[in-house]
């Protein structure tokens, strides 16, 4: 295996309580050839501060003149980037140590390029890093997945199974031919991204944990949780018109029930982790 770059970019808004955790979690992989840019959507924080005090010459900060939201953030992550592969890491996220390692040398040993995404397990962890769950693809070993498979089975669980941005790694090129983040769908940004990338060839699950994904009562994905269920449906809608997916009447009846059924759960689920705070 060679040793290709990896950009890891870290859009952050009012990120300052977290983003240490996020930033140490990348300088303490084991694999050590990235950049980290902490792309600051204009913050009206401690965000800079807490970068100053890092001195590793790896670590680049960004502020932008105006607050450009989410998905314009996102996007202004993909123009910085000058890597030879991609990871997108909110601030609240962390990285399992050999994340990169793991995920790097399933890319390089891809002579031929036929794998589009490479993801692993994540673990779901509250404001203070606790384990909540982990999460990954059930009954699934590690190995490639065919990139409309992984798809339809997005679609008929009725949720993101492959994960949160941190979790997976592609080659940054690729960005040029997928395009821009699309936050049409606020709560399914990341998997339109992944929907997309998974026309260019196969996804790899690892099976190891790669990430750690935070739920607090400020992050984005707790906000918009109250039309989660929309988002879903006019997500699977327009995927669903485009034959290119060969996303199934059945296929988009099955995820609708699923993804109802699965927004009660994470309201639910919300309700009693916050209540009181």
């Amino acid at each position: 295996m060679t040793n290709p770059l990896v950009s890891v970019c870290i859009p952050t808004y009012r990120g300052a309580a977290f983003l240490p955790a996020t930033i140490d979690s990348v300088l303490h992989q084991t694999y050590p050839h990235f950049e980290i840019w902490v792309v600051d959507d204009n913050s009206p924080d401690d965000t800079q501060k807490v970068v100053s005090h890092y001195s590793d010459p790896r670590i680049r900060y960004v502020r932008n003149a105006g607050n450009l939201g989410p998905e314009g953030n996102w996007n202004r992550c993909l123009e910085l980037a000058n890597g030879k592969y991609f990871k997108l890491l909110p601030h609240d996220d962390m990285l399992a140590a050999d994340c990169l390692a793991i995920q790097v040398a399933i890319l390089e040993n891809d002579a031929a390029g036929a794998i589009a995404l490479v993801f692993g397990s994540r673990q779901i962890i509250d404001p203070k890093g606790r384990v909540l769950m982990t999460r990954g693809l059930r009954r699934t070993k590690a190995g490639r997945i065919e990139g409309l498979m992984m798809v339809k089975r997005c679609v008929r669980a009725g949720t993101n199974q492959i994960g949160e941005p941190g979790n997976g790694l592609f080659r940054t090129e690729l960005t040029k031919r997928v395009g821009s983040y699309d936050a049409t769908y606020p709560y399914l940004v990341d998997l339109d991204y992944w929907f997309r990338i998974l026309r260019f060839g196969a996804a790899h699950y690892t099976a190891s944990q790669s990430s750690s994904f935070r739920v607090s009562a400020a992050s984005w994905s707790v906000a918009i949780g109250s039309k989660q269920f929309q988002d879903f449906k006019g997500f699977v809608d327009k995927f669903h018109a485009d034959a290119s997916y060969r996303i199934s009447y059945s296929d988009r009846a099955i995820g609708l029930v699923k993804a109802r059924l699965n927004t009660m759960a994470r309201a639910l689920f919300y309700r009693y982790l916050f209540s009181g705070k």
